[in-house]
């Protein structure tokens, strides 16, 4: 069948609005059609490359849709079924799940290739195979996909908010909760109020945190951390940092989440100085691919003040239990999405979305697929 996708062609190109050929669904796979997909800042590092992978490659790791073909040997899901599509695959048997590390699952080493777990692809553009960021590929209308990569939700679930329960969602709000370990009483800065740190704040204010700083220079991302969460805000790392010192009576802060969009040392260096002693240091920003950084602490202080430097990949969390959890907080009330997305994009329009992302424009944008 074809499909509508925007694919990076190659390394520094911009997203470019392809037809692509799908292939049916084979045996453990199911083939979704996907009605939304959220645009993470991860799919826009992928366009500078000299990370590994391979281009081309289709955008998007946040979706859902609705299961519209299985192939042999699916167990879990039918046609019909509603799924939000998970970025990391699960096998359930690899030394990390059976640890309860799933979201380091031995299935991600084709992370970047989008190869199928057979070693083949479903995808060709001009007669050449081509895979899905995450091996998902959101931006296409439809995918095919590991029936381990589906988390199913019920059918009155809004497909639209569940789109940023994928990766967004559980990596900010597990990044307060799992690695922050976010207690009540504590005072916690998170660094960069954009679709990760906005959960952030989300998941330390329901944690019990006294004290959320919301840290960005832009004015109004602060302002709706505030309306979620967020105790006070900041426009600088220095401004939150004389804050937290003086909210907390002197000590620091019990933990910095550092989620910024561009992750640089200066902003690694700064904000691991706001943490006071046997504080939690949560690095969950990333740098783009073709600038990694070597970011720099005083061992010193990390020894001698017992500080916690955690990395985050999904926020510690285990996409197949923390989906359908946090789904259920959202049904609740306790967990705000609505409020967070704002734009749509068609399939032809993720470049003028991504240059939203970059000058500030948005939050969280979402690719509405055209099914008509």
């Amino acid at each position: 069948m074809q499909v509508r996708a925007s694919v990076l062609t190659k390394a520094n190109a911009d997203w470019t609005p392809v037809t692509l050929e799908l292939d049916p669904p084979k045996a453990g796979e199911v083939l979704v059609r996907v009605e939304y997909a959220g645009m993470c800042r991860s799919d826009e590092h992928r366009r500078h490359g000299n990370h590994g992978g391979r281009y081309p490659l289709i955008g998007g790791h946040e979706g859902s849709g609705v299961v519209v073909g299985v192939g042999a040997g699916v167990t879990r899901l039918k046609e019909g079924d509603h799924v939000i599509l998970g970025v990391v695959p699960q096998c359930g048997v690899c030394k990390f799940c059976a640890s309860g590390r799933s979201r380091m699952c031995d299935l991600t080493a084709n992370t970047l290739t989008g190869m199928m777990q057979d070693g083949t692809y479903r995808y060709t553009l001009d007669g050449d195979p081509i895979g899905g960021f995450c091996i998902v590929g959101s931006f296409a209308d439809h995918v095919v996909v590991g029936e381990n990569s589906c988390i199913k939700i019920p059918e009155w679930f809004p497909l639209e908010p569940a789109s940023l329960l994928s990766c967004g969602i559980p990596t900010g709000w597990g990044s307060a909760e799992y690695l922050g370990e976010v207690r009540p009483g504590d005072t916690v800065m998170v660094v960069g109020i954009g679709g990760i740190g906005i959960n952030a704040v989300q998941g330390a204010a329901f944690s019990g945190a006294s004290h959320v700083i919301a840290v960005d220079p832009v004015e109004w991302k602060t302002d709706l951390a505030l309306k979620l969460g967020a105790t006070h805000k900041a426009t600088s790392i220095d401004e939150a940092s004389e804050l937290a010192r003086s909210l907390s009576m002197g000590t620091g802060a019990d933990v910095v989440i550092e989620t910024v969009g561009v992750l640089t040392t200066e902003i690694v260096s700064a904000s691991f100085a706001a943490l006071g002693k046997s504080g939690r240091y949560v690095l969950t920003g990333t740098a783009d691919d073709a600038t990694d950084i070597n970011v720099q602490v005083p061992g010193n202080a990390v020894s001698f003040n017992d500080i916690t430097i955690r990395g985050s990949l999904l926020g510690g969390c285990s996409s197949h239990y923390d989906i359908p959890r946090l789904a259920r907080l959202y049904d609740e009330g306790h967990l705000k999405i609505d409020e967070l997305i704002t734009k749509q994009y068609s399939v032809d329009e993720v470049a003028q979305g991504y240059d939203d992302v970059r000058e500030g424009r948005i939050l969280r944008g979402v690719v509405k697929h055209d099914h008509t």
